[in-house]
């Protein structure tokens, strides 16, 4: 197989783009590198199909070396025949190699290796030749054999029928043909494994689907329930379609032996073929509902970590809880801590709740909080409603969010948290963690498990190699797209940036701490491990302001800085020009032409266009560009408050795939169903919707007994 001619076809892109890029990740370039510094070698592949591409690159690397070793295996057999080279050469999957390298697999002992092992495999080729006049039954007594354990004709055709029943369930082309008709025609169902219990998974206590239409969040929860022993699942054809499909294959016809062969296949389907291909297809379905779940926890995550920050604000951060109290911390606009403290705010005692309001007003006062982030677990409808009236009651104005504080205590309890915050016990480290997530949701929510964080649904039940794989590449996305200071960046943060592992990233705070702040992108190679190849990759998503070089806190690469300075120049404007940002840079370069500028500076279009928006606004966040996150500050609803037809501005907190979870200030987060999210035809909220999105609902219906809140986007509709 040409892998990457086969790449270029499967992605529909030119073979000069694959090429490139598969060069790129083989000489060691990181995702983010290649999307970002070189887009004339790839024609702009962004990141995200840079990971696909890599990923299919991996599973055909992985295809082509297990045909080799396939191949390796029948050949020392002395059993390969042209026939059996083609088939592997032409198979396109791992499942199609193993189903031809079944008959040639090592088997451990079955009823047909054991009559093979007593000689009866002339036998079953007597039988299957299938001839009229044959008499397989006088054929069958030459095998009598009582030392062999051969004590009849009947033990003999026996044997024989058990090797034929093996060699049918070792048919390559019948098993793919058998594959193809269950997705076709096969139908999942599921029953109780006890019908009194009750569970979750009622729903499905009597259920049927076709398996060419089930949805993968369907397929995850019955594999669930049955993991937890509610459900018992099965996957079959209805009718006798599949056996009479494999017993018309080999009976061809109704002699004697015509018979003993229909009865081999009918038990080579029941005892053999159907219990494997069921296993194939609830394998493969789970297999597709994972990469299904793993894409939209992807998605959920990458909007998740790219929330725009509540910037420069004074933050304070409260962990809601009952007994042991609401934990608070108030930090500067940089992250650093002030102060913490504890309220008993949520007990229902009017002399704690007064004393509370005390504390808090104190902290917002002394401190000049702008902005208070309220945890959004336990305790924090009450927390949210203390905090609502306190408001009310002071000067200052100063607004809240509830955030998720999915992951917190994840953090909290991790030596990480304990390194950062020695002085704070674990419960004031989740106070810390709420308040920056408001602030820089990347920057704290870096430091905890991507699957801790809570977007998405089934995220335990999803292949760890691969969910971390996939997760960690979008941390990976998005913390080098934003870009990190250089001299505030935490090493768990550096940790993500291209090139730079655990170890270089806590060998450049290290650093920092010994000489103080770096004033140069250079000053990196001084770094202990930190050689020119990992420089090459992270110099570009490291900025360093303030410095000597004004280009160091831009996402220009060191590389192109003589081509930024050429540009510069062309354009009218001097390097100092550029630390407030050349407003009229895009200008000139349209004006001069990028063609024209291309040739002059040596670097292609797409570099010269990045570089001129870099020049623009230096040191630029990309998230600044989104809208801002929804600050509240005047009154909250109870669920008993909502009523049908309201129409309310929220933000949605989970996307999955039936629907998308929108906070609109109450407790319990409302659910617009695929079905509401717009007025054309979806086939997965996330064409239409995104985690952080400010949205607008109208409450179809409440539930206030199972506290269930029903929503739709669909404005426009009558109520």
């Amino acid at each position: 197989m040409d892998i990457n001619k086969t790449l270029a076809t499967e992605f529909k892109l030119r073979q000069e783009q694959v090429d490139n890029a598969v060069a790129l990740m083989d000489d060691g370039k990181t995702i983010p590198f290649i999307a970002r510094y070189r887009k004339e070698m790839t024609g702009s592949l962004d990141d995200q199909l840079l990971r696909e591409l890599f990923d299919r690159l991996t599973y055909l690397r992985n295809l082509e070396k297990r045909k080799e070793e396939v191949v390796s295996s029948i050949t020392e057999q002395g059993k390969m025949t042209d026939e059996i080279a083609a088939a592997v050469a032409n198979a396109t999957t791992l499942v199609e190699v193993e189903d031809i390298y079944r008959p040639f697999k090592p088997k451990r002992k079955t009823r047909a290796s054991v009559a093979r092992e007593k000689g009866l495999e002339p036998l079953a080729v007597y039988i299957m030749l299938q001839n009229m006049n044959a008499t397989p039954k006088k054929e069958a007594e030459k095998f009598i054999d009582a030392e062999k354990e051969i004590n009849s004709a009947e033990d003999a055709l026996q044997g024989a029928m058990d090797i034929i029943a093996e060699d049918i369930s070792d048919d390559a082309a019948l098993r793919k043909s058998l594959r193809e008709l269950y997705f076709r025609k096969g139908t999942i169902s599921s029953k109780a494994a006890d019908e009194n219990a009750e569970s979750v998974y009622a729903n499905y206590y009597d259920y049927s689907e076709p398996v060419n239409k089930i949805a993968g969040h369907r397929v995850l929860a019955l594999d669930r329930g049955e993991k937890e022993e509610f459900l018992k699942v099965t996957v079959a054809v209805s009718g006798d379609e599949a056996q009479k499909f494999v017993c018309d294959k080999y009976s061809k016809n109704q002699s004697e032996c015509g018979e003993l062969v229909k009865l081999a296949a009918e038990d080579s389907f029941k005892r053999l073929i159907a219990p494997s291909i069921e296993r194939e297809i609830r394998a493969e379905l789970t297999s597709n509902a994972a990469e299904q779940a793993i894409k939209v926890f992807s998605s959920n995550l990458r909007q998740l970590l790219m929330q725009p920050p509540v910037k420069d604000n004074v933050t304070l951060g409260l962990d809601p809880g009952y007994r042991t109290g609401c934990k608070l911390a108030v930090v500067d606009g940089t992250g650093k801590v002030l102060d913490t403290g504890v309220v008993y705010i949520t007990t229902g005692e009017k002399n704690k709740i007064e004393q509370g309001k005390v504390i808090v007003k104190k902290l917002i006062e002394k401190y000049g909080v702008t902005v208070v982030s309220i945890g959004n677990g336990t305790a924090s409808r009450e927390s949210e409603s203390f905090i609502a009236e306190l408001l009310k009651e002071i000067p200052q104005k100063v607004s809240y969010m509830v955030v998720s504080e999915a992951g917190a205590s994840v953090y909290s309890a991790s030596k990480l948290a304990a390194e950062e915050f020695p002085e704070y016990d674990v419960s004031l480290r989740s106070a810390v963690s709420i308040a920056r997530r408001l602030q820089d949701p990347l920057a704290e929510l870096v430091k905890i498990d991507p699957k801790a964080i809570g977007v998405g649904q089934y995220q335990h039940d999803m292949p760890k190699a691969r969910m971390d794989e996939a997760l960690s590449g979008v941390v990976e996305d998005c913390v080098n797209s934003v870009g990190v200071d250089l001299n505030t960046a935490s090493h768990s943060l550096l940790s993500h940036i291209a090139g730079i592992n655990a170890t270089v990233a806590k060998n450049i705070v290290a650093y920092r701490e010994e000489n103080g702040s770096f004033t140069d992108r250079k000053q990196l190679l001084k770094v202990s491990k930190l050689g020119q190849k990992a420089y090459e990759q992270c110099a570009g998503f490291l900025r360093v302001s303030g410095g000597k070089n004004p280009l160091d806190n831009t996402a220009v690469h060191p590389e192109s800085y003589e081509a930024a300075k050429k540009l510069l120049d062309e354009c009218g404007f001097k390097l100092a020009d550029i630390k407030s940002g050349a407003d009229k840079i895009a200008e000139k370069a349209e004006e001069l032409g990028y063609n024209k500028l291309s040739a002059d500076t040596g670097v292609g279009v797409p570099t010269l266009k990045d570089i001129v928006k870099e020049l623009q606004k230096p040191g630029r966040d990309p998230r600044d560009e989104l809208p801002p996150p929804l600050l509240r500050s005047g009154d909250i609803m109870e669920l008993k408050d909502l009523k049908p037809g309201m129409e309310l501005t929220g933000t949605v907190r989970n996307v999955i795939d039936f629907g998308a979870f929108v906070d609109i200030g109450v407790h319990e987060d409302g659910l617009v169903h695929i079905s509401q999210i717009c007025n054309r035809y979806i086939k997965h909220p996330l064409e239409a919707v995104k985690v952080g999105e400010i949205v607008k609902v109208r409450v179809l219906d409440v539930d206030v007994k199972r506290k269930r809140i029903s929503l739709t986007m669909r404005l426009d509709e009558k109520k």
